[in-house]
């Protein structure tokens, strides 16, 4: 029997059952993405008011969940989240224009809205809630207090003298320039380097999965002010290619913190230190030479804030002692730095670094960016107990 042609009335019905099967569907997608949402918040008021009582067992969990999905993220050759966000920005852009067509907006934002929210939502309760942890202080028997400028000074002199001796043995061009290292033995031995840490500091057990290079969203990164990022839904502790040479190493032990468990950059800072310089890598010149060589500069950085003269002075009469050719060159590289990244500066990076002091603040952590130079505090405090 033929199909009876539809009518008018037919046809009517059939655009009120669509249109009412897409609203109730744009309905349940803005309800579920403020659940999601409103769940984060209320975790993290609940740790942030009683951090303290979710501790150490909420960090444990996290760090066997990044742990399993850095496991599973390593079964692919590059970073997941780096082409996964690519994937998501062109779907953005398609069913934008889809929808827009059919008029169908409140589906489009609906559905972004959810992704984002599914994002920030795996985010904070699968890894963000670290920043509320006691400090990594007291998992190591450290005692950080307010330094003075004196102790400021001794522990610059003694980071420089430390990155000084082992400056010469790094490897250099026929220019005497850093030479830039394979990515992937480095990321390789970057992944690993907290082994020797973990047999006397158990926050440091972990994954030990290789870090990731950034192909895709590396450049916009380091164009944004950032030499790295740890993306917690894929457990991806990642690094561009093109970050400085000095501090490359530094860098990725630092996203390689991340992911076990620790939230805070100053602290990831310090654990990177300790996996450069105390760590399974640290019989490799290239990692205890940035470990040494970025904790100069941290302190550096410090004393130049309060007492520039006298930060000058320090390096000046390092020149001309024992080990004054090391000084020198670990003053040309980090010029050396100082110039690579320059070539990155613009208004990207202000909006880049805007966005990460929000982020930062938003964990209840008041210093935002300024907390990365906080490390400071704990290599002091380091200096002093040796």
């Amino acid at each position: 029997m033929p199909r009876r042609p539809k009518t008018r009335y037919s046809r009517a019905v059939t655009r009120a059952s669509d249109a009412l099967g897409t609203r109730m569907r744009v309905f349940v997608r803005v309800v579920a993405s403020l659940a999601i949402l409103g769940v984060s918040a209320m975790a993290m008021m609940a740790f942030r008011l009683f951090g303290d009582d979710f501790f150490p067992a909420y960090r444990d969990w996290s760090k066997a969940v990044e742990g399993a999905l850095a496991a599973a993220a390593s079964l692919s050759p590059v970073a997941v989240w780096d082409w996964a966000a690519v994937a998501l920005a062109l779907w953005a852009v398609v069913s934008l224009v889809r929808d827009a067509r059919r008029h169908h907006l409140g589906r489009w934002v609906s559905g972004v809205l959810l992704v984002a929210s599914v994002l920030a939502g795996t985010f904070v309760t699968g890894w963000g809630l670290n920043h509320y942890a006691p400090p990594l202080a007291d998992e190591l028997g450290l005692k950080v207090t307010q330094y003075s400028e004196d102790q400021l000074a001794d522990a610059m002199a003694y980071y420089l003298d430390q990155a000084a001796t082992r400056a010469p043995q790094v490897p250099r061009d026929a220019n005497g320039h850093l030479a830039r290292q394979d990515f992937q033995e480095l990321a390789r031995m970057a992944g690993s380097s907290y082994v020797g840490l973990a047999d006397k500091y158990a926050i440091f057990a972990g994954s030990t999965v290789p870090v990731k290079e950034l192909v895709l969203f590396g450049e916009p990164l380091l164009a944004s002010g950032h030499t790295g990022m740890f993306f917690s839904p894929t457990g991806e502790s990642t690094v561009p290619a093109n970050v400085a040479i000095a501090e490359e190493p530094f860098t990725m032990c630092h996203e390689a913190a991340h992911r076990l468990g620790l939230a805070r950059e100053n602290e990831a800072n310090f654990a990177a230190f300790l996996a450069c310089t105390e760590g399974a890598a640290s019989a490799d010149v290239r990692f205890s030479y940035a470990g040494y060589y970025n904790a100069f500069c941290y302190c550096l950085n410090a004393l130049w804030s309060v007492d520039s003269d006298r930060a000058q002075q320090i390096v000046t009469d390092a020149a001309v002692g024992e080990h004054g050719e090391g000084v020198r060159l670990v003053v040309a590289d980090r010029n050396d730095t100082i110039d690579h990244y320059q070539a990155y500066k613009g208004e990207f990076q202000k909006v880049g670094r805007t966005v990460n002091d929000t982020y930062l603040k938003s964990f209840g952590n008041s210093t935002g960016i300024r907390s990365y130079g906080l490390v400071v505090d704990y290599l002091i405090a380091w200096h002093q107990r040796m």
